[in-house]
């Protein structure tokens, strides 16, 4: 596999049906509506000031009605159990849920019809943890990332606990699915994204690869990995530099880590 400096930039048009993806309403589980009962004070408000996002119902716990007052809908004042019995009686509700219609995400081609100087792309290989991907999401957003990429398959649904993860999230940065996740990295590639590989095989370190330009960082499950089809769509495998006390980060963390050092210097093109 050459490496980032090894390689000539790529351009020119994505292949046709190459980032199919059924972008709308993607979260959705076959047979049901795709609505979602989140949960939490941030993400219900993130949700209600999301002109994209259809609330659907706004339960609030008895007593702290007022708090919500000026928002559409009107909240519903219901005994805690209520929201209990809805979202689970382990969760940090905070009093309050809101059930929602799944946001009409984007498809990836939309996303490459359009691209942008300094496009950072973060793709997940079969990610199943609704906490992980939120965390994931959260540092997205955080680190300004376009979107998250994963698996219409194998991937989890919006979700409270998605959602809650996300702190907001959710709402900011598009969670684009796809079908084939190879194919899609490679109508990524083919718009000039350099697209690395995150494992503890790699050769050289996210920093010694010294990226720039428009990139896109891909994560496999933890324990699996990436997978053969997706590590061979990748331009370069890199790791992460881990001491020898431990071997390997949890997933979200190592998101958070990478996507540090992608912007922590001027990401220009190159």
């Amino acid at each position: 596999m050459a490496s980032y400096k090894q390689r000539k930039r790529r351009g020119g048009p994505s292949a046709p049906g190459a980032a199919s993806g059924r972008g709308r309403h993607a979260g959705a589980r076959p047979g049901d509506d795709g609505a979602a009962w989140l949960y939490g004070i941030h993400p219900v408000r993130a949700a209600l000031a999301n002109p994209r996002r259809e609330v659907l119902r706004l339960l609030v716990a008895a007593g702290q009605a007022a708090q919500w007052a000026n928002v559409h809908p009107g909240p519903e004042a219901v005994d805690r159990a209520a929201i209990e019995a809805l979202v689970g009686a382990d969760t940090v509700h905070q009093g309050v849920a809101a059930e929602v219609a799944p946001l009409d995400q984007p498809d990836l081609a939309d996303l490459l019809d359009h691209p942008g100087e300094a496009d950072l792309f973060v793709v997940l290989d079969q990610i199943t943890d609704p906490h992980n991907v939120g965390a994931i999401l959260r540092s997205a957003a955080a680190f300004g990332a376009r979107a998250v990429i994963t698996t219409e398959r194998n991937a989890p649904p919006e979700s409270g606990a998605l959602a809650k993860a996300a702190a907001g999230a959710l709402e900011a940065v598009p969670l684009v699915r796809v079908i084939n996740l190879a194919r899609a990295l490679r109508a990524i590639a083919e718009t000039g994204v350099w697209i690395f590989g995150l494992e503890a095989t790699g050769e050289r370190t996210l920093a010694e690869a010294d990226p720039s330009g428009r990139c896109a960082l891909v994560f496999g499950a933890e324990g699996s990995g990436l997978r053969r089809l997706t590590g061979e769509a990748c331009d370069e495998i890199v790791r992460l530099p881990i001491a020898g006390a431990v071997n390997s980060l949890n997933v979200s963390n190592a998101a958070a880590v990478a996507l540090y050092e992608l912007v922590r210097k001027p990401h220009k093109p190159s």
